[in-house]
């Protein structure tokens, strides 16, 4: 039962919102960035450059949280990826039909297309790994699984999945916030290091935060320790 909830929430998450604009960043200037110290490049654009320091564990209990935990993100957050990609191609679609009725007619299109594409993999997702999803598609859109649903359908329907979704122990309220949330930090970090590694492609978050900034911050905090 979990396993198609996980699926039905993130297949009306790829297709339903119409109006979601996932921005690109203007730049003016560039930097590089080396744990929240930046080196002004006003000639030549430069991607974000991190000199990542070595993570060091209080115990080998919190070590094996660590890379439960980078598994389980390196494993979902191609399928947040793909469902802001998604959004982004049905907004730009949308914008050229102008009749709703047509507009309708390709939405549903799309959700069939979307639901064959990887219904069946996500099916496969544990509960954490589908709260981790719930997050990442936060951070990849800007809004919760909740809100999008709801836009969708009427607020019952929302109600509904989330009373569902809490059975099984998962909230699709759940927002990402690695300024304040030390799991959602280490979700973060466990990215960009992927990034750099080249393990995942990278696609920028919609929301305003500095990772620089936020290493900085929890670079003191335990599980796991970072000096």
């Amino acid at each position: 039962m979990l396993k198609y909830q996980i699926t039905a929430i993130v297949s009306l998450l790829v297709w339903s919102v119409f109006s979601q604009e996932i921005s690109k960043d203007s730049v003016t200037d560039y930097y590089v960035r080396f744990e929240g110290d930046s080196i002004l490049r006003s000639s030549i654009e430069l991607d974000e450059v991190f000199i990542f320091s070595k993570l060091e564990f209080a115990d080998r209990r919190e070590k094996l949280r660590y890379y439960i935990l980078r598994r389980k993100t390196l494993k979902v957050y191609p399928y947040a990826k793909l469902a802001a990609e998604r959004l982004v191609e049905l907004n730009d679609s949308l914008d050229k039909i102008k009749k709703r009725r047509h507009k309708k007619r390709y939405t549903k299109k799309v959700q069939k297309y979307i639901e064959g594409e990887f219904a069946e993999e996500l099916k496969k997702l544990t509960r954490t790994e589908g709260q981790i999803l719930i997050k990442l598609i936060y951070r990849q859109t800007g809004k919760t699984a909740f809100s999008l649903v709801k836009e969708l359908r009427s607020g019952w329907r929302a109600f509904w999945y989330n009373t569902t979704a809490k059975a099984f122990k998962i909230s699709i309220k759940e927002e990402f916030h690695p300024e304040y949330i030390h799991e959602d930090y280490l979700i973060e970090d466990i990215l960009q290091r992927a990034f750099a590694a080249e393990k995942l492609e990278r696609q920028k978050s919609v929301l305003d935060y500095d990772y620089a900034l936020l290493s900085n911050k929890w670079k003191n905090t335990s599980s796991p320790k970072k000096e």
